[in-house]
């Protein structure tokens, strides 16, 4: 059977179509990838409710993965704290070939089974943390071999792939598969694969950490206070809460650091 991520486009002759109609035609393949992820809502809840179940017992979650997924494990990783306040070791994504391989691909380094284990030995895995595989053909080596050891390790893990059946959403306690077709340039999965993996991080990190206490209301309560935008962002937080003066605010929330801090420590 020919995985779908890998099944001819449903269009052809790409080089002749103008700029207009390359555009119009991504956006019509593009259209299709929400409504693959919503079939997958309840899969990619049970996963949740799993883990945050862990994550309230200590528990620490890791993405995994190579190439474009693993890029954009590592790109929700790194977004956690700045965005919830969390710690950096909360949540953790490794990529096949290590950091370097972020911007530059590392030939082959998906191809080794017993890498991603020892990428996550290198943090001292317990059996409370969760670990999300993402590969979006589902056979990525590096990423079923991390899955098949965590299981006999006994940690939570999840899969992320976009071929009904693959080797990963067999593997993994929790498989979440948005079956998006074709890619409009034939096996390209960085294009409607990536953004469907990318939709359903957001789902899993953001509801984590709503569940785990780091939303108020509909507010980023915990981010960071890292440049000017964000101390302007947490200073209209602060007086839309307390109906103060934007200078009041400002300074009470230098004061106190966080958005949550300023208004918990108002008098």
């Amino acid at each position: 059977m020919k995985k779908p991520t890998e099944a001819a486009s449903n269009h052809d002759h790409l080089e002749e179509m103008s700029t207009s109609e390359l555009l119009v035609n991504i956006n019509k393949e593009d259209k299709s990838v929400a409504l693959a992820v919503e079939q997958e809502i309840s899969s990619i809840q049970r996963f949740i409710d799993k883990a945050l179940t862990r994550m309230k017992a200590g528990g620490r979650l890791f993405y995994i993965g190579a190439g474009t997924s693993g890029r954009l494990g590592v790109v929700d990783a790194s977004e956690c704290p700045p965005t919830f306040g969390v710690a950096h070791g909360l949540v953790i994504g490794l990529i096949a070939g290590g950091d370097r391989a972020i911007r530059k691909a590392v030939e082959f380094a998906e191809d080794d089974m017993l890498q991603g284990w020892a990428d996550l030995l290198k943090h001292e895995v317990s059996k409370d943390d969760i670990l999300v595989g993402i590969a979006a053909s589902g056979g990525t080596p590096y990423v079923l071999g991390a899955i098949e050891r965590a299981n006999e390790f006994g940690m939570l893990t999840a899969g992320i792939s976009c071929n009904p059946g693959s080797k990963l959403a067999q593997k993994a306690k929790y498989p979440i598969t948005p079956v998006v077709g074709p890619e409009f340039v034939t096996g390209s999965t960085r294009m409607k694969s990536g953004t469907a993996q990318k939709l359903v991080l957001n789902m899993i990190s953001t509801s984590l950490m709503i569940q785990l206490g780091h939303v108020k209301g509909n507010k980023m309560v915990d981010m960071q206070l890292s440049n000017k935008k964000l101390v302007e962002r947490g200073t209209r937080m602060v007086c839309e809460q307390l109906d103060i003066t934007e200078e009041v605010g400002k300074a009470l929330l230098l004061k106190h650091g966080s958005v949550r801090a300023a208004i918990e420590n108002f008098k």
